[in-house]
């Protein structure tokens, strides 16, 4: 006998009981009746149910076609929904035309449907509990020789994550309708959000304007050489965008960010002290060289302490662990959103994390198994993901010092699987090495008059962009206080020659 069929004829006395899955067939038949007979109650659920939250394949049947009539505009009804469901299946001794009437007919008001909605999506998220909690006890008894109790822990996770997040506990396609959806209120966030965004601002408008902010899911590759000012660029773009957070609540209660966002920046290479140093340093504009030497005066002193108290209130999380591997990181990140929120992940460097394979792979395989890890990342958690990377020496060797794609150090990987590769590229380093040692060195004026046009400058090259075009970005770049920034207008700048 059919489940669907419970409410209708009841269990008789003397069948055999036995645990099944939770689940609630009256809850799923209430709330498609109410659909049924008005259709108003379809748009009380559709924002957290779908199809397979519901018990009863028939019944996640009704739901799926219901759902899309009314999406386009028609009316759901026994009528309209039975032409599309099997004429031959049987519920007991009704056709399935027959079991729609009866839900129409047993409705009553459509004032519970979103508790009978609610039912049945917290019943879903305890079967997929129980699926999560049986795979961790068959897996642990009959573990596979490559999944060692650790990789099984992150895994579980990661699954625990997704349903906590989500609601999600099965892969499979997604209705083009919902991708347009999602589409269309991606542009009306754009539309609302400063600047007319469609991404997070960085906070450098002249950035923003060539990539539309930092868009959700992205893998942005940030590449220099060292002493060009990739660490400096994160570290300002992450806390502009702290900087700016803005929540709203959403209807379901949880936090959403209007503007602005929640930043979790991974430092392999710098203590949390040395990050937050020069983070002071820029904000303030006191020189970083001179807060660690003690080299300051009494307002200066003011000043740090003064922004020290705005930076308790920032939501900047540092995690200073040297030598992560991806496993771990993602782990932590899905933990950080899940406690704080996470809008925004910064990764400082690539070429410091480790990989969770087989400590018999080549580096090339490792960093493969990294930036692959890091996309998968992004578009679970749905934020942006910024993975510094260094360059490799053969830049030094080239008279044309400005980076290509090839020179990204170690694998082909971290192109290909970058949605966004910026280089950063100072030529003020490079002209600055080439001053002849003599001031009257017929070569002198030349190299000061070359200085003087590149001096305070720094260009963002986007070598790669998937979702829009590639170009140079010119900033100003201030060396002492780390701080990237738009150039101002011409008639401002101090750049300009007299």
């Amino acid at each position: 006998m059919s489940d669907a069929l419970r409410k209708i004829a009841p269990a008789q006395q003397g069948e055999p009981l036995y645990r099944e899955a939770p689940n609630n067939i009256e809850a799923e038949q209430a709330l498609l009746g109410a659909i049924l007979v008005n259709n108003d109650a379809y748009y009380r659920v559709s924002d957290f149910l779908k199809p397979p939250h519901l018990y009863e394949p028939l019944h996640r049947k009704i739901f799926e076609v219901a759902s899309e009539i009314i999406r386009m505009g028609k009316t759901a009804n026994p009528v309209t929904i039975k032409t599309f469901l099997p004429a031959d299946q049987r519920v007991g001794d009704l056709t399935v035309a027959q079991y729609l009437a009866r839900l129409a007919s047993e409705a009553v008001t459509i004032i519970n449907a979103e508790d009978y909605g609610r039912a049945i999506y917290d019943l879903a998220l305890r079967r997929a509990l129980i699926t999560i909690g049986e795979d961790v006890v068959n897996i642990a008894y009959d573990a596979p020789l490559d999944m060692p109790p650790q990789t099984q822990i992150e895994d579980t996770e990661r699954r625990l994550f997704e349903l906590a997040e989500n609601g999600r506990y099965d892969g499979g396609f997604q209705s083009f309708n919902d991708a347009v959806a999602l589409a269309v209120d991606m542009a009306g966030a754009a539309f609302e959000r400063d600047g007319n965004l469609s991404g997070i601002s960085t906070g450098i408008m002249s950035l923003d304007s060539k990539m539309g902010g930092l868009q959700r899911s992205d893998l942005i590759v940030l590449a220099g050489r060292p002493g060009m000012g990739k660490t400096s660029l994160a570290t300002n773009i992450a806390w502009n965008i702290a900087a700016s957070y803005d929540p709203e609540v959403m209807p379901d209660g949880s936090m959403k960010a209007k503007n602005g966002g929640v930043v979790g920046f991974y430092s392999l290479e710098m203590s949390s002290e040395q990050l937050a140093t020069r983070i002071m340093s820029e904000q303030t504009e006191v020189s970083s060289s001179k807060i660690r030497r003690g080299d300051i005066t009494e307002h200066d002193f003011e000043k740090l302490v003064g922004f020290s108290q705005t930076m308790q209130k920032v939501p900047l999380f540092i995690d200073q662990t040297g030598g992560i591997s991806i496993a771990q990181l993602s782990a932590r990140a899905r933990r950080l959103k899940r406690q704080r929120g996470l809008d925004c992940l910064v990764v400082d460097y690539i070429q410091l994390m480790t990989g969770s394979g087989k400590s018999g792979e080549n580096r090339v395989q490792e960093i493969t198994q990294i930036t692959t890890g890091l996309k998968a990342l992004g578009k679970e958690l749905n934020v942006p993901i910024i993975a510094l990377s260094q360059l490799s020496r053969q830049v030094e060797s080239r008279e044309d010092k400005r980076p290509q794609l090839s020179d990204l150090r170690e694998s082909g990987s971290i192109e290909q699987d970058a949605d966004v590769v910026l280089f950063v590229f100072r030529e003020e380093y490079y002209v600055k090495n080439l001053e002849p040692r003599d001031m009257g060195d017929p070569k002198y004026p030349e190299w000061e008059q070359l200085m003087e046009k590149v001096k305070g400058t720094a260009d963002v090259i986007i070598a790669k962009q998937r979702h829009g075009p590639t170009g140079t970005v010119k900033l100003a770049f201030q060396s002492e206080f780390t701080r990237f920034a738009d150039l101002a207008e011409p008639s401002f700048t101090q750049y300009e020659e007299a």
